[in-house]
């Protein structure tokens, strides 16, 4: 898994040091195709539009057999891929249920999305997701939740658009794994603004908006939190 992740991150490193050359001295080396977008009177590089393209080419294949027993499928039911970038993950899914659903906010991404057979994009933030209560009877979110700017919100609206009896499944890397260490330092270093949550952390927010909550890990890298939400 981290093996690859690394990869991407490296790219983006270096991606970001020849456009800060660039900056400083007016002459280019190389054509760097990036987008930027304000954020707090800051400017912040858009990583995933950057790498959208080669993402599921080097980013790991997750456990499909774990995320099915997770999410008790196959079943008739409508799923949301919160932060599904660019479906590799629900695409898989999607025969094992009615409908998926991949909100996201990079375009680049939710474009490589819509190349799939059955995955309906949307673009919108996991803090405020364009659903009305009860719409979903499942929801997924794989290694996306560090990335979101507000994580507390992101998964009190992911609670509100589960219907009663739906089932929420969190996949994060585990901040205390030395490894896992290596890869928030160089997250941090490409400018990413990530913020990894412990299981423990997830499981009390959960709990405080009336989940009942399971967790998982693999014993190396990989936790998963289950939430399930009262009928």
């Amino acid at each position: 898994m981290f093996i690859s992740r690394l990869s991407i991150i490296v790219s983006l490193n270096f991606q970001i040091m020849i456009g800060i050359r660039k900056a400083v001295t007016g002459h280019a080396f190389f054509e760097i195709k990036c987008r930027m977008r304000k954020k707090k009177g800051t400017r912040m590089f858009d990583h995933f539009n950057m790498v959208a393209s080669i993402y599921d080419k080097v980013i790991r294949v997750y456990d499909h057999k774990q995320m099915c027993r997770l999410l008790d499928l196959p079943a008739r039911v409508r799923l949301l891929d919160a932060g599904g970038g660019t479906g590799r993950v629900s695409q898989r899914l999607c025969p094992l249920v009615d409908q998926v659903v991949i909100c996201d906010m990079s375009r680049a991404m939710l474009r490589q999305a819509a190349m799939r057979e059955k995955l309906n994009p949307v673009r919108a933030r996991a803090e405020r997701l364009p659903f009305a209560d009860e719409t979903f009877d499942r929801v997924l979110t794989v290694d996306a939740l560090h990335h979101f700017h507000n994580q507390r919100q992101a998964l009190a609206d992911m609670v509100r658009v589960l219907k009663p009896g739906g089932r929420l499944v969190i996949e994060e890397p585990d901040k205390t794994r030395p490894f896992v260490k290596i890869v928030m330092l160089l997250e941090k270093l490409a400018l990413m603004r990530s913020h990894f949550l412990t299981s423990q952390q997830i499981v009390k927010w959960l709990n405080g908006l009336g989940m009942t909550t399971y967790v998982e890990n693999d014993g190396r890298f990989i936790f998963w939190v289950q939430g399930d939400k009262s009928q």
